[in-house]
């Protein structure tokens, strides 16, 4: 079967809501990612056959196809396609499993899988603007008045018995190892530093402005949840974040034709769909697959991305799964370094494959849960 590979994976540091990233237009953050992977790969831009960009906001200054508008903002050439697309918070992890699939199929030979967010600039529910996104036969199928992401980590919790102690000591510790991972520099082949405006003049902003090094439980706890007897609070929920990441797959043909040189090998590529209500329980069943279809059991995994939407999604997957804890997520986590939607997925396959190559580890796990009630599940091999 052919394979398809990763030679290149880089990332915005994340900018807080109203933050450092703010004078960015969306556009040219995406645009920005996609010069420095080409750049990053070495290979010859106008070689590029597609790009494919997650972008979940699709509105505002992130309509009108935001993956062709971001080509014409960076270096590529306009001879570069794009497609936008849009799978929730796995927009970006199911672009590099698109671009994989191309690759594999022979269709395509370069493929840059990337993602933007600029949550800022264009809220959460913008793409929304007053109407009503379920219809209502969906709505009585299941028996409810809504589908919603935050009422489905409170059933969570609740099925799990996580109480508020519990999912502020997980927040506490992805702070914890984020601080750390600054301090080791685990973060400095990953990132594209970006020119950014300040009160003092032009600097760079190279650090994800959202951990908090000064994190303690006392200061956790003294957060209002977000519903009324409930678990889940800002501080133990994904931060909002301005972002872009970026991806490039090739095929074999493509690294010997370019003399490019791989990073890793995309060992599985799996997406699963469940109960949509409960909605962000599902990596725990996609990843059950990702394992059976790969032939490899937990424990044969060096190490896990799973993203930190809220406390208890990583919880519940490493009760189900059995994984090891020292393993997941250990250069923290959307609590701390900020979940940018869109761009989340190429995001942490970028910390990913940096973290399997910088701890001589082999085989790397990423997964997400994503509205709907839908998962992604990417295997990948550190070479």
């Amino acid at each position: 079967m052919a394979e398809a590979y990763i030679v290149a994976a880089t990332r915005t540091a994340g900018g807080r809501r109203n933050g450092k990233l703010m004078g960015w237009h969306p556009a040219d953050l995406g645009g920005a990612v996609l010069s420095e992977i080409a750049s990053r790969s070495g290979i010859d831009p106008a070689a590029i056959d597609d790009v494919i960009m997650g972008c979940v906001g699709q509105a505002g200054e992130q309509a009108l196809h935001i993956g062709r508008n971001a080509v014409l903002a960076s270096t590529l050439p306009q001879s570069v396609p794009a497609v936008s697309i849009d799978r929730q918070c796995g927009s970006s992890q199911q672009a590099i499993q698109f671009a994989a699939q191309a690759v594999m199929s022979g269709t395509q030979d370069v493929v840059i899988a990337a993602g933007v967010e600029h949550m800022s600039r264009v809220p959460m529910g913008t793409s929304v603007a007053g109407a009503k996104p379920y219809s209502q036969k969906a709505l009585d199928r299941f028996g409810v008045h809504g589908f919603s992401q935050f009422t489905g980590a409170e059933m969570i919790a609740r099925k799990y018995g996580y109480d508020r102690e519990r999912l502020d000591a997980y927040a506490l510790e992805s702070h914890r190892r984020a601080a750390a991972a600054v301090e080791r520099g685990d973060f400095a082949d990953e990132i594209l530093a970006l020119e950014i405006e300040t009160p003092e003049g032009t600097a760079m902003h190279a650090q994800d402005e959202g951990i908090r090094f000064d994190a303690s439980m006392e200061g956790l706890g003294g957060l209002k949840t977000l519903a009324e007897g409930g678990v889940i609070t800002a501080g133990n929920a994904s931060q909002i974040c301005d972002g872009a990441s970026a991806v490039m797959v090739v095929s074999e043909a493509a690294l010997k034709a370019h003399g490019l040189t791989p990073l890793a090998r995309i060992h599985n590529l799996t997406v699963t769909a469940g109960d949509p209500v409960v909605m962000l329980e599902e990596p725990l069943f996609a990843t059950d697959r990702a394992l059976q279809r790969a032939g490899m059991k937990i424990g044969d995994i060096d190490l896990y991305e799973v993203n930190e939407a809220f406390a208890p999604v990583p919880l519940a997957w490493l009760e189900h799964s059995g994984a090891d804890p020292e393993r997941l997520n250990v250069n923290g986590g959307a609590i701390a370094l900020g979940h940018p939607l869109g761009a989340s997925g190429t995001k942490l396959m970028a910390t990913l494959v940096h973290a399997l190559r910088k701890r001589g580890k082999r085989y790397g796990l990423q997964t997400m849960c994503e509205g709907g009630g839908i998962a992604n599940v990417t295997i990948v091999e550190a070479l």
